[in-house]
């Protein structure tokens, strides 16, 4: 799976955590609500992103506990 989203912290060694919006419909309101998701990602050396940056994430091996995503690339510029 491939998201894209809002790099949140970087304050791991090479670990981050990112931060999706969705969207889903609410049937017994008849309405859509939105919802975030937060979601630890491995960044490796060689991309060089901030925090605050629009990021791609793409799923992986597990690289930790809890990290089974990587960074693939800035969003823009």
């Amino acid at each position: 799976m491939v998201f894209e989203g809002v790099l949140l912290k970087l304050r791991a060694n090479k670990t981050g955590v990112f931060e999706r919006d969705y969207v889903i419909y609410n049937s017994k309101y008849k309405r859509y609500e939105r919802r975030k998701s937060k979601i630890h990602v491995h960044v490796p050396p060689c991309v060089n992103v901030k925090e605050g940056d629009k990021v791609i994430i793409g799923e992986c091996r597990p690289v930790a506990k809890s990290v089974a995503f990587v960074v693939l690339g800035k969003v823009g510029g």
